[in-house]
């Protein structure tokens, strides 16, 4: 998975999506190795960028696993009404390519991603970089989701923070 993950993200960064990672990808890059099934990301959703974004992952062979156009994502109003209508949280893709990882992008920025990007931690993988949420927000997004390896997750995170002092 770690492959697939890669490939992903060097598309991202080749298109210039302004991204960071989150979730379970999110905490085992800031040093606590566990499971993990998807890929998290926050997407700046800006039209421009949310649309670079589901192309870029388009030409990797993901598609919404909703039955939904995939350039739909940029559409503002359109997430406004998956959000508010359908309860939604992610946009979810997948890929016959990479049967192991679903990709999800946040259906609203959780936080203000400007803010975040700029606390972001880059982290070099072996072909690309990763632009990942910082340590603090993080945490706060696992505190916001509160499910019981969230909570986990924090507590782990804390105790790498305290190690490294």
């Amino acid at each position: 998975m770690v492959g697939a993950i890669e490939t992903v993200l060097t598309a991202l960064n080749a298109a210039h999506v302004r991204y960071l990672i989150a979730g379970g990808v999110a905490v085992v890059l800031h040093g606590h190795l566990r499971a993990t099934a998807d890929l998290d990301l926050i997407v700046q959703l800006s039209p421009e960028n949310a649309l670079d974004a589901v192309r870029a992952l388009e030409s990797l062979g993901f598609r919404p696993i909703a039955p939904v156009p995939a350039a739909m994502f940029a559409d503002a109003e359109a997430r406004r009404n998956w959000v508010e209508d359908k309860g939604m949280t992610v946009f979810g893709l997948w890929s016959d390519r990479f049967p192991g990882l679903e990709v999800d992008l946040f259906a609203s920025e959780p936080l203000d991603f400007d803010t975040a990007y700029a606390r972001a931690v880059r982290v070099q993988l072996s072909t690309t970089f990763a632009t990942v949420v910082g340590l603090e927000d993080l945490v706060a997004l696992k505190k916001a989701a509160g499910r019981p390896v969230d909570l986990a997750d924090i507590d782990a995170l804390r105790a790498l923070a305290e190690e490294k002092g």
